[in-house]
């Protein structure tokens, strides 16, 4: 079957193979071969959750909203279990409706996170999105320290249809947001985007750098919604949740996109993450092409997990 037939949830389930593979096979085991429901067996689908990069906290969460529902419910079977986990996987990675103020409002959205996760793409498809909606966006290309980032976030702008503010190579980045707020500014734009650095000499000039850009919001856009939305790649697993907790340190994070799901991607760190640092996943790709990027939808991400049904595109 072609790309363009499997679609967007399709491509997500595939991606979530390897993760399927590892938890849930190996879940449905336990639901299916306990004998009763104690001790053991919750130990038993702890340990696969924590095994597929779940994470300990958001494991513990898990657990213990799945062990309230079983008392309430009164089960006895393991295997009447099972919908009370996917219910419980679901409600640790609900996103509320404020997760996307931003949308209503004038708006500085930072996009920020190490180098190869897919940081470019995933500001041209956000700006895609935005524009889609009738927005009028502005991109600003402040990764002047990677060679040809410019050029590559131009074409994206390009494909987007939006505008762009860029820098050379080397320029500082805080000249090219300052330019871009004022551009923003006279043009009434709805949205800025700012591709940031991946990653300059230390943590500590990455840290003044992301201070220096946001004292210039700070003072020329005082007004405008801020976003700090880190891309992580979710094929890292547990180094995602390390890089999201690092630049957790230097800037206050609002949201994550997590790209790369169409690959043989640990789809239980999404769970993690959101759960270890309290940030929500906001968005999801799956590819390159311009709609691979769609906002995260819980319901839509767990089916795909758990392999179960879900509405044809």
């Amino acid at each position: 079957m072609s790309e363009e037939k499997i679609g967007f949830f399709g491509r997500l389930k595939n991606g979530l193979t390897k993760t399927r593979d590892n938890i849930v096979s190996g879940i449905d085991a336990v639901f299916h071969g306990a004998s009763e429901i104690d001790d053991d067996f919750y130990e038993e689908i702890e340990e696969l959750l924590i095994m597929g990069d779940v994470g300990v906290n958001a494991t513990n969460d898990i657990m213990e909203r799945m062990k309230t529902a079983v008392k309430e419910k009164h089960l006895k079977q393991p295997s009447e279990c099972k919908a009370l986990l996917v219910e419980s996987i679901k409600e640790q990675m609900r996103v509320g409706d404020t997760a996307y103020d931003f949308e209503k409002e004038q708006s500085v959205i930072f996009i920020i996170g190490v180098n190869g996760v897919g940081k470019t793409t995933s500001v041209g498809k956000l700006a895609g999105i935005l524009k889609s909606q009738g927005k009028k966006v502005l991109i600003a290309a402040a990764d002047t320290f990677r060679a040809a980032a410019g050029d590559q976030l131009a074409e994206w702008a390009n494909r987007a249809g939006v505008d762009m503010i860029g820098g050379v190579d080397g320029a500082d980045p805080a000249s090219v947001i300052f330019d871009a707020v004022n551009a923003a500014k006279a043009r009434n734009v709805d949205v800025l985007i700012c591709d940031t650095a991946g990653r300059l000499h230390n943590k500590k000039n990455l840290m003044e750098e992301l201070k220096k850009m946001n004292r210039i919001i700070d003072r020329e856009f005082p007004n405008a919604h801020r976003e700090n939305l880190i891309v992580l790649d979710g094929t890292t697993g547990q180094n995602a949740l390390a890089q999201a907790k690092e630049f957790g340190e230097v800037a206050n994070l609002t949201g994550i996109i997590l790209t790369k799901m169409d690959g043989t991607a640990k789809g239980g760190i999404a769970v993690a993450i959101q759960s270890e640092l309290n940030v929500p996943v906001k968005y999801i790709g799956v590819g390159e092409k311009m709609d691979d990027l769609q906002k995260f939808d819980t319901d839509q991400f767990v089916n795909a997990l758990f392999d179960l049904t879900e509405e044809t595109e």
